[in-house]
């Protein structure tokens, strides 16, 4: 979001080991398993990237190289007395020195040639913690083969099969339809006028959706709502962030997510100088968010003073992989930046600062950047707004190996943009012609920000196409836009 148009745009000593491919030598011994669990060959890699005198923080990356799996467990043993303290994407139980680790409600599924990925926070005796040397998928040993497909038979000779789960991939073109818009400002006693709803972040969780977004009265603050189905979005109570310990005074841009390894709940946006964040265990309590923190000690980095011009340091949005936290950043003059941590550092220790992204024509790079990691698979997806030759808002996305990249585009142009008035329909008639700051809808809750390609939704920021005057009070109001042509 825009700082004023003065925010006119909103807006443990560690140890690196290479992630160490396991693969377990001896023979797989035939099997009869669920067709639930039907998983005849899989790999897993198992690393410990940050570690201290006393404890660690491992990632897993199981990949299923046979039939789908439609409900995971996942099993070894540790070595040397070794303890998990912390699971995330994953319910981790131990016994002795077995392990055992299942899916949660999200991810149960892995398709063949797919993959799931998990992380824990563990206790060692000093600093010795070697790697386990073979796991079990669903009763299989992981060997990095392929067995022979099985199946079970019931006592009626009906043989039992299990459905595959949606798989797809991220089209190379996107068609959406829109909603009408469902969150409009709701004034209140404290708060009596309202101009604005906009610069959405939203999860789904406990059965409902909690969206926060910034509103504009005589000033920017922070908002929340909630509801469970999208047909409720419009008469659910609005709360103002600015009667909880987060506090009056300029904030903007919310965007809100689970850090598992802390069972914490983090809600980051900006505060003009700074990044900042407030914490909760309770999401859906707004009172219980904490007072504002910053992320960067010394406030902005060097790297974005010496490139930001005229425009504004806004729009901060937090992943992380399984050994590092990432924050993003855009400047509304071309640049998107991205600073980093380790998960057993975080929030704390962001350092080295770089560009990741940067176009000479500044509208076309100019803010609300996302970041998500595609559900399966080893990619990485980036939104990015930016600024139409026709003035309008639209949404530019690349996609990567990784967080770092490198980034390659994905539809990026305004012919074929990843979201924008020319690839979006309105049922209910074109309310908008701005498709602006927003966020998909995460197949989880937690720092990976995941998403599934099969079921895009993206909740955004629209508003009246003949509206104007000052920027501050343009009438933004929240729509959500519902893919049309899934690949799966």
């Amino acid at each position: 979001m825009f700082l004023a148009r003065l925010f006119r745009s909103r807006r443990v000593r560690l140890t690196a080991l290479a992630a160490v491919p396991i693969v377990a030598m001896s023979a797989l011994a035939a099997v009869t398993v669920p067709p639930a669990a039907a998983a005849p060959g899989c790999s897993v890699t198992y690393s410990a990237p940050s570690q201290w005198d006393g404890g660690f923080t491992a990632g897993v990356v199981v990949t299923n190289l046979g039939d789908a799996v439609n409900g995971w467990t996942l099993t070894w043993s540790f070595g040397a007395g070794q303890q998990v303290k912390q699971a995330w994407n994953a319910e981790v139980t131990q016994s002795g020195s077995e392990v055992t680790a299942r899916n949660v409600s999200y991810n149960p599924a892995i398709p063949t040639g797919g993959r799931v990925e998990f992380g824990f926070n563990g206790s060692s005796t000093g600093t010795t913690n070697p790697n386990p040397t073979a796991f079990t998928l669903n009763g299989t040993l992981c060997t990095g083969d392929v067995g022979p497909t099985t199946t079970t038979t019931t006592t009626t000779t009906t043989t039992t099969t299990t459905d595959n789960p949606p798989v797809g991939n991220l089209p190379s073109s996107f068609r959406w339809s829109s909603s009408g818009a469902l969150i409009s400002p709701k004034p209140d006693s404290a708060h009596p006028t309202v101009y604005s709803v906009k610069d959405p972040s939203v999860v789904y969780y406990n059965g409902k959706y909690h969206v926060f977004a910034s509103v504009y009265t005589n000033g920017y603050n922070l908002m929340y709502t909630s509801f469970s189905d999208w047909s409720q979005a419009a008469s659910a109570p609005h709360y103002y962030l600015d009667r909880t310990p987060v506090g009056s005074g300029y904030k903007a841009a919310p965007h809100v997510f689970y850090f598992a390894p802390q069972r914490l709940w983090y809600l980051v946006y900006q505060t003009g100088s700074n990044a900042s964040y407030s914490t909760t265990t309770d999401i859906s309590n707004p009172s219980s968010w904490s007072a504002p923190k910053n992320f960067y000690a010394n406030g902005m980095p060097q790297i974005i003073r010496d490139n930001i011009g005229n425009g504004y340091w806004v729009d901060f949005w937090l992943v992380c992989d399984t050994a590092k936290c990432y924050l993003f950043s855009s400047d509304d003059n071309g640049h998107l930046y991205r600073s980093e941590t380790t998960m057993a550092q975080f929030p704390n220790g962001f350092t080295n600062t770089v560009i990741a992204l940067q176009d000479s024509n500044k509208n076309r790079l100019f803010e609300a950047s996302n970041v998500y990691k595609v559900a399966g698979k080893n990619q990485w997806l980036l939104v990015h707004e930016a600024i139409g030759s026709d003035g309008r808002r639209w949404f530019r996305t690349w996609t990567a190996p990784a967080i770092t990249g490198p980034w390659t585009a994905l539809a990026a142009e305004e012919s074929n943009p990843f979201a924008r008035s020319n690839n979006v329909t309105f049922p209910s008639g074109q309310w908008t012609r701005d498709i602006s700051h927003g966020e998909m809808i995460r197949a989880g809750v937690d720092q990976t920000m995941e998403i599934n390609p099969c079921q895009l939704k993206f909740l955004y920021q629209g508003m009246d196409p003949g509206a104007g005057g000052e920027y501050n009070h343009w009438p933004w109001r929240l729509g959500l836009l519902t893919q049309t042509n899934s690949t799966c």
